[in-house]
């Protein structure tokens, strides 16, 4: 019911920034949040940050949260017109390099916890170098 597509992963050099793009597409009533998520080999999938909806609304506004390796660094921001989820990585360091990706759910106010939806993009891979 939601597509995700990431994008403008790549290789960079430690310090430099990156902006990776996540594109959202199907039914969008009550996402409750978007979030950035990565993994990198032979870890654990990481929660980096998300950006909460307004109530039952599709419009995000800056209530966002990031985990503490990448506060100040990365900001997560959303084009609700065009439906992007963007995720703006600046002093990057070689800790970052792992395959992100773009997460929505969907919970609707009222909803049990069986109804909750997740949608996961495919990922797109960042590699800092040193």
């Amino acid at each position: 019911q939601v597509q995700l597509v990431e994008s403008g992963g790549g290789v960079v050099q430690a310090g430099g920034s990156l902006r990776l793009s996540c594109t959202a597409s199907g039914n969008m009533v009550c996402i409750t949040f978007m979030a950035w998520h990565r993994q990198a080999p032979g870890k654990e999938r990481e929660w980096v940050g998300h950006i909460r909806s307004v109530g039952d609304t599709e419009h995000f506004g800056n209530d966002t949260y990031y985990t503490d390796t990448v506060k100040g660094r990365f900001a997560i921001s959303r084009d609700d017109a065009k439906n992007i989820l963007y995720l703006q990585m600046n002093s990057l360091k070689p800790e970052d390099t792992a395959v992100y990706y773009c997460q929505a759910v969907r919970f609707c106010s009222g909803y049990m916890a069986q109804d909750r939806e997740e949608y996961w993009g495919k990922g797109t891979l960042v590699n800092v170098s040193s």
